[in-house]
């Protein structure tokens, strides 16, 4: 007989924090919120995966208690770490425990709320609630504060970016780990806009730069990256693809695993680094945003040209 997970599990698995790097990151951004003395002490791999194996005979610290209440709110500790309720278990239809399954209506979906709060029951939606969207930040910067690169990236099996400078793989996230990552399988596509097209000339004029700024800027993180390619091993050299497009820049677009997306609009007269983020998560019926701006990239790929 199949041992009920607790609560705890079945709720990290629905918002996608499975992968160690993406649970540290939302456990220090709700620490940060509860008291910044608690920032820096998300529980190790091994600590985390004791807790939502549901093998703890007690409950974890009472500090750790209080960041876990906070990621998700109307939960208790107790709860938390105890048997998931009937209701709120992962069903699969395939496998019915009380006669044959019944296929949910299209677009309806159901997330797993606490007791007393309404569930997002929306049979009339045309996707899941909020079309993928986990998060939104107001800048960049804020993000990258909540999601640090070495979080998103350090266990990645595939990242594809595409945007103007791509300063948050060259520039945010150091070099070793980059040579390093691609060495041991992973693979790395960047879609540059030309330093030496129109496209990027019409930016700087529009973000008021009359220095060839964001030209040179992107010169630059291609010879980062030519570097890093440069020095890995030659059966590892074609994992690292970099490419140009001289087009109208929209978004600025980093796809991880086929799972995570980070999205930045390009406003007018506005720096990436002030756009708005929005982090999304696959929903496995590829009914949401994700699959939208996958097929932008996919689109700006083929049109591209490799360097």
């Amino acid at each position: 007989m199949t041992q009920r997970p607790i609560l705890l599990q079945v709720l990290v698995q629905q918002r996608q924090l499975m992968r160690y790097g993406m649970f540290r990151a939302a456990y220090e951004s709700a620490a940060k919120k509860v008291d910044r003395e608690l920032v820096g002490t998300a529980p190790s791999r091994a600590q985390l995966h004791r807790w939502i194996s549901g093998g703890l005979k007690r409950l974890p610290h009472t500090d750790h208690c209080r960041v876990l209440q906070r990621m998700f709110p109307g939960w208790t500790a107790d709860q938390l770490f105890g048997p998931c309720p009937d209701d709120l278990l992962p069903v699969d239809p395939a496998r019915p425990a009380d006669g044959p399954a019944v296929p949910p209506s299209p677009g309806m979906r159901r997330a797993i709320v606490p007791p007393g709060r309404a569930a997002l029951d929306m049979p009339h939606a045309p996707g899941p609630p909020l079309s993928d969207v986990a998060a939104v930040f107001t800048t960049r910067a804020e993000f990258t504060c909540a999601m640090p690169p070495q979080a998103m990236f350090d266990d990645a099996e595939e990242i594809r970016a595409a945007g103007l400078s791509l300063n948050l793989l060259c520039q945010q996230y150091p070099d070793q780990r980059l040579r390093r990552l691609v060495a041991n399988g992973a693979r790395l596509e960047c879609l540059f806009l030309d330093p030496d097209g129109e496209a990027i000339r019409a930016r700087e004029r529009e973000e008021g730069y009359t220095d060839h700024f964001l030209s040179t800027l992107t010169k630059l993180n291609i010879e980062v990256l030519s570097r890093v390619r440069d020095h890995l091993p030659a059966d590892a050299r074609d994992r690292l693809s970099l490419a140009v497009y001289d087009e109208t820049i929209r978004f600025g677009i980093v796809l991880i695993d086929g799972t995570t997306c980070v999205m930045q609009p390009y406003l007018p007269q506005a720096r990436g680094v002030d756009s708005p983020t929005f982090l999304l998560r696959r929903d496995p019926e590829g009914t949401g945003l994700y699959n939208t701006f996958e097929q932008i990239y996919r689109e700006l790929s083929e049109r591209s040209r490799p360097v």
